[in-house]
């Protein structure tokens, strides 16, 4: 009877981290955005938005992807996307009604660095999820990699 408790414990521990592992993390998040950041910086931001939303090679991870908005709302890049860049989203809502674009800029313009929750459809599953963002000003943008809470 112990036997098959620890087995049954084993087996749903083992089936949790798997499921884990299928989806980014907080300090991966970060770290793509600081690696967006310098790919800006060392190639210029033309050729780091195509590769964004192009998913050039190293620049979606999972259910990480690099999206880029000016500090006026409209899309630059993004990497699960490519229908929006160019377009102007600052009136963009969630499914609750949050205008986190709007939210997103005004986060970017007066903290630089942040975290930003809201909810938006996970591109593997097509479920709406709660999200959480990291993102960092560069100039009069905010560059960003968000993670589903699951």
């Amino acid at each position: 009877m112990i036997k098959k408790l620890v087995t049954a414990v084993s087996c749903l521990c083992f089936a949790a981290l798997a499921q884990a592992a299928e989806f980014g993390t907080a300090k991966e998040a970060e770290a793509m955005v600081a690696k967006a950041v310098q790919h800006i910086k060392t190639v210029g931001a033309d050729k780091a938005y195509a590769d964004f939303t192009g998913k050039a090679p190293g620049w979606t991870d999972r259910d990480l992807y690099v999206v880029v908005y000016s500090l006026d709302g409209k899309a630059l890049a993004h990497g699960q996307n490519v229908k929006q860049v160019g377009k102007d989203l600052i009136d963009m809502m969630d499914a609750d009604g949050k205008e986190f674009v709007k939210e997103r800029v005004k986060l970017a313009k007066e903290k630089g660095k942040f975290w930003q929750d809201y909810k938006f459809t996970e591109p593997t599953t097509k479920k709406v999820l709660p999200k959480s963002t990291y993102c960092e000003r560069l100039g009069e943008t905010a560059v960003c990699v968000g993670i589903y809470k699951h």
